[in-house]
């Protein structure tokens, strides 16, 4: 069925569409989610609170739009509404434990090389916390999900050359904060 077959059928109530829009873009959100909060518990709780709020929302959906853009932007706001009730800052214990932040070789590398994998992977993680949760967002949207400036443009309501701006700003924080921390040399 056409996307835009099933969003009309589930703005109309049709249990069955609103089921197949959810297992269509429940990965795409919770992809989202996770690199935002950096949690997997909490990514969950996030997606599924957008997923509400986007199928209880779907009467204000304009269809000439895309969809997509539209529900990764319901995500990204309530990453960042949590990202702002937070007290304190995403503790990076435990970070790895679901395997999501691991790098998979073949063989496996010698303990030495993963050693050193993970203590970047954590530097990394650690100076992304350090970026506004907009600028986060970009970075995200732009580097892990491979989004064109135009998809960022219609998630987060930027301009294309905002966007390009908060990139190369984000870009020279972090390798400054990378060097800083003597992560990458």
């Amino acid at each position: 069925m056409e996307e835009q077959e099933l969003l009309r059928l589930a703005q109309r109530g049709d249990n069955g569409a609103v089921t197949q829009l959810v297992q269509t873009y429940q990965q795409s959100v919770y992809n989202v989610c996770y690199r935002m909060l950096g949690e997997s518990t909490e990514a969950e709780d996030a997606t599924q609170d957008t997923m509400v709020k986007a199928i209880t929302n779907l009467s204000s959906y304009d269809a000439s739009r895309p969809f997509r853009p539209w529900l990764l932007r319901i995500a990204s706001n309530e990453c960042i509404d949590r990202i702002r009730r937070r007290k304190d800052a995403i503790s990076l214990d435990g970070l790895g434990d679901d395997g999501a932040w691991e790098w998979k070789a073949g063989d496996g590398p010698n303990p030495e090389t993963e050693l050193l994998h993970r203590e970047r992977q954590a530097a990394v993680h650690d100076v992304l916390e350090q970026l506004s949760p907009a600028d986060r967002m970009v970075v995200q949207l732009f580097y892990w999900e491979n989004l064109p400036y135009a998809e960022i443009e219609e998630i987060t309501g930027l301009t294309v050359s905002a966007i390009k701006s908060r990139l190369f700003r984000a870009r020279r924080v972090l390798a400054e904060l990378l060097v800083q921390e003597g992560s990458y040399v």
